[in-house]
């Protein structure tokens, strides 16, 4: 696998590291395991995709804000433990919020799964949950967590 490959041929870029909000790390490393702290749909201290899914937001947003919030991850780990001292992916929280009806957070999700599977390839699949929430931080439409496991 090589990240830097495979963000040219997927036309993507990490973004610059986002700063946590609040008395927390962004990686916390406790044995093998790496956790990531909550990432949001963040670009360069640029806030994107604000408001509720189904609302303010289309569920091609939301897939795209999910697809951003990966690339944060991806750039945490990248940054604070490099890909070199990753087996893979265990899995992932996705958070979101959205209208009373609006019923597609699979589809969303895929943003964030399709960016893990395309980028990390093997070291990318990954389980996942879903969480609808009334509210995110900053009014942010999705929110991810993620946690690898590391080489000892």
């Amino acid at each position: 696998m090589n990240l830097i490959d495979n963000l040219t041929k997927h036309k993507l870029e990490l973004p610059e590291l986002t700063i946590p909000g609040g008395s927390y790390v962004s990686v916390n490393i406790r044995g093998n395991i790496a956790f990531v702290a909550i990432q949001f749909p963040i670009k360069n201290e640029v806030h994107f995709y604000q408001g509720k899914l189904g609302n303010e937001l289309s569920t091609q947003d939301g897939y795209k804000a999910m697809e951003l919030c990966a690339l944060n991850v991806i750039a945490q780990i990248h940054a604070k433990v490099g890909f070199e001292n990753v087996i893979g992916l265990n899995h992932i929280d996705a958070y979101y919020q959205s209208s009373k009806n609006w019923d597609d957070s699979p589809i969303v999700v895929n943003g964030a799964s399709d960016v893990f599977v395309n980028l990390l390839e093997e070291k990318g699949k990954h389980s996942r949950a879903l969480f609808g929430v009334q509210n995110l931080p900053r009014n942010f439409s999705v929110g991810l967590t993620a946690n690898f496991t590391l080489k000892i």
